[in-house]
């Protein structure tokens, strides 16, 4: 592998202009653990957010951005479209996202023997994908 990588993890940029929805998201709905915010180096606040080992960056520039993620489901534009954590409560990350009136893009649904997955939208309408791996 060319990338020798210093941690067994990735870190996640989410530009927003709804930092206070997006961080209650990924914080109080889905319990990420915050730490401590810090400025943003072009302008504005970085929440930061640890899911795992990775680390969720929540990014609200400063000036706000004009344009927002593409609506629609995954196939319906290129670029980064969704990302995936492998869990093993999906039937109850659903159900409390759907408790929370969080708009469902994916009902539960087995995509292929002892795969099961579930994805939401967050409060800007990017893709969230939670998958059940059945051992």
């Amino acid at each position: 592998m060319m990338v020798q990588l210093a941690k067994n993890a990735i870190d996640l940029g989410i530009v927003t202009s709804n930092a206070d929805a997006m961080v209650g998201f990924y914080r109080d709905l889905l319990g990420f653990r915050e730490e401590p915010s810090t400025p943003f180096p072009m302008g504005g606040k970085m929440y930061r957010l640890w899911c795992g080992e990775s680390l969720i960056k929540i990014v609200a520039p400063d000036p706000a951005p004009n344009d927002g993620p593409v609506p629609g489901p995954i196939a319906s534009a290129t670029g980064y479209r969704y990302w995936t954590m492998i869990v093993e409560n999906l039937e109850e990350v659903m159900s409390k996202c759907e408790a929370a009136g969080v708009n469902i893009s994916v009902p539960l649904r087995e995509v292929r023997a002892g795969v099961t997955i579930g994805i939401v939208e967050d409060p800007d309408g990017n893709l969230v994908e939670f998958v059940k791996l059945d051992n």
